[in-house]
């Protein structure tokens, strides 16, 4: 934290310095704002009670104008439980990943310019659809990262490196002084992009290291007047090794095809998270994680076993109202044990154009396999509303 504010100090004392007042004062501040109800409720048997959240969620910020390519922003976050019935602020209750914070969100320098991209300091970093690296930006304390970020664009290939000391969690276990390099490489076509990336992890306490390497295509093509076939699939090896010389390797692969027409979105996927006899299952740990297998968030850590997500999913606009509804099938890879059912659905829609509201839910059905492996019947529930200014 002392160096995100020295960082921040050096730079605003430059640029406040006569002809270049304004790098400062033409800037613009902004707030995101939002508040949202959460209820979680797991059948585990344990007397815990259902959990029930009134969170507030505020960021403001400021980024400086552009000056000669250059950028700097800072944005500070207050999370707040107004009501505070759940496991990280009570004991009793179930959980819920919304603690209090009030932190430094990012603060960082960048710089753009002739496709050359530059990010220095505690900044959000998403990759693709955020399986192996994002921001978790449903919870309201997102996950950054203290990291440099160099990019680089010609033509239809993107290139991006990351270095990561830090990664901030959104609860604070999840902090972790790491050493990490990511490399993503795509190239778009007329049908899709491709991508190719390496994510090379070092844990610096326990000095675990955790390699990913894999390949991705994904887009869509227009087979008629209105009618679009959507295809995505991705495959990557996962190789992880302990301090003490440990050593597992795991295969990720993912297809999903569907169609879109008359503003629906139909599509049927499956996605696997391999195992190493039983032993080892593929890890996501940088990863937006609610965002896939299921809301409910039963598998956020992948068994052992592997796990094997079959679904379908559905989504549309109805009277201005934005719907999506999944459906999830749960088995192991090793094993063959059924590991449960879920069933997710989401509605938004914007009030007066600056504000956003919704509702969302997420039932979780266990079975006995699944209970072995401490994963319970679970029902969990949103509504919220926020604007950005």
């Amino acid at each position: 934290m002392q160096a995100k504010k020295t960082l921040l100090a050096i730079a605003l004392g430059v640029a406040a310095q006569g002809a270049y007042a304004d790098f400062i004062s033409e800037g613009d501040l902004y707030a995101d704002t939002k508040l949202r109800f959460e209820s979680a409720d797991v059948d585990d048997q344990n007397d815990a009670r259902t959990a029930n959240a009134l969170i507030a969620d505020v960021a403001i910020g400021y980024e400086t104008k552009e000056f000669s390519g250059f950028k700097i922003l800072a944005e500070y976050e207050v999370v707040e439980a107004m009501v505070n019935h759940y496991q990280q602020e009570t004991a009793g209750y179930d959980g819920i990943a919304d603690p209090e914070v009030r932190e430094w969100n990012r603060a960082q320098i960048s710089y753009a310019k002739d496709g050359l991209s530059a990010v220095v300091g505690r900044q959000r970093i998403i990759l693709d659809n955020a399986r192996f690296v994002g921001n978790v930006g449903w919870r309201a304390n997102e996950q950054t990262f203290d990291a440099v970020t160099l990019g680089y664009k010609i033509g239809d290939v993107t290139a991006q490196y990351s270095y990561i000391d830090q990664v901030n969690g959104i609860v604070r276990k999840f902090d972790a002084d790491v050493t990490d390099h990511l490399l993503n490489i795509s190239y778009g076509t007329a049908v899709g992009k491709a991508t190719a990336y390496a994510y090379l992890l070092e844990d610096d306490d326990s000095e675990k290291t955790d390699d990913t390497v894999g390949a991705r295509f994904s887009g869509k093509t227009k087979v008629s007047d209105g009618v679009s076939v959507l295809y995505t699939g991705e495959y990557a090896i996962q190789s992880v090794e302990t301090a003490d010389g440990e050593e597992n390797e795991a295969a990720y692969m993912l297809l999903e095809a569907g169609a879109s027409f008359s503003g629906v979105t139909l599509a049927l996927g499956n996605e696997t998270l391999g195992s190493d006899d039983g032993e080892y299952g593929f890890q996501t740990s940088l990863a937006t994680k609610h965002a896939f297998n299921g809301w409910a968030d039963q598998f956020l850590v992948t068994p052992a076993q592997g796990l094997n997500d079959m679904y379908v999913k559905a989504a549309g606009t109805i009277s201005g109202v934005k719907v999506a509804a999944f459906y999830h099938k749960y088995d192991s890879v090793e094993d063959s044990l059924d590991l449960g059912s879920e069933f997710n659905i989401v509605a938004t829609t914007k009030v007066a154009k600056k504000f956003t509201v919704g509702a969302k839910a997420a039932m979780y059905s266990a079975t006995d396999d699944s209970e072995d492996l401490k994963k319970f019947d679970t029902t969990k529930f949103w509504l919220w509303a926020g604007t950005k200014f």
